[in-house]
């Protein structure tokens, strides 16, 4: 694994002001744009990170500077590490206790049944086995399918369930939406709404004879008297 430098930012800004490095020997050593080490040293960038002394961190040495110092297109080289860190090893199955082997098929049962969306890639992460002992469970072809139960995983301590949540999460994200048939029953339309709703009132405002209703004012009017003597 290449060593990589701590903090460059902060690495640079103690360069600069320690050192009469250039700003593209700074840059090439912290990875940075030579124009960014110039906006640290005018103070216009990295304002408030503290400078970082790779002198005492162990990553360059105090002979390595000063020759780059002296020499413009010299370019500064890390330092071997005085501890090295072994690489961490590629990620694989999940390990399963020899215990819990024999429930992996019980616990397959039950995502395959209760988590029909997670992928094969998806159980083999959380309960450590092969995707051709999933396909065997799927299609019943299993040489124990007789004798296998549901159980989760998450009770027989092959998974957390976080870890559990966080496959489901996912496969939720790449799930396509359901479609109306799925869904069942929908919302019905505003039209349709006020049809159920009003209708009935405004079938019986339909009814009603307007002609008629002023007919009838018109009699009530004249059986009135013109004015107050007649009506004594």
């Amino acid at each position: 694994m290449a060593q990589q430098l701590l903090m460059p930012k902060a690495t640079a800004v103690w360069l600069v002001d320690n050192t009469a490095l250039s700003f593209d020997q700074i840059a090439q050593f912290c990875k940075l744009h030579p124009l960014e080490v110039k906006a640290i040293a005018d103070g216009e960038s990295s304002q408030g990170i503290k400078g970082l002394d790779p002198i005492s961190t162990g990553q360059l040495s105090r002979d390595e500077i000063e020759r780059a110092e002296k020499n413009p297109d010299h370019k500064l080289k890390l330092s071997d590490p005085k501890v090295r860190v072994p690489e961490s090893k590629r990620k694989g199955p999940r390990y399963t206790p020899v215990s819990r082997r024999q429930d992996r098929p019980n616990a397959i049962l039950w995502i395959v049944r209760n988590h029909p969306e997670l992928k094969d890639a998806q159980i083999s992460r959380l309960v450590g086995t092969t995707k051709s002992t999933i396909e065997q469970i799927r299609d019943r072809s299993h040489w124990n399918s007789a004798n296998l139960t549901p159980m989760d995983p998450v009770t027989l301590g092959l998974c957390t369930q976080i870890d559990l949540d966080l496959e489901v999460e996912r496969a939720s994200k790449n799930r396509p939406l359901p479609t109306t048939a799925e869904l069942g029953a929908t919302l019905a339309s505003a039209q349709e709404t006020e049809k159920l709703d009003y209708g009935h009132e405004r079938e019986e405002e339909k009814e009603i004879d307007a002609d008629a209703v002023f007919a009838k004012l018109k009699s009530l009017k004249s059986s009135q008297p013109d004015d107050e003597d007649d009506a004594y």
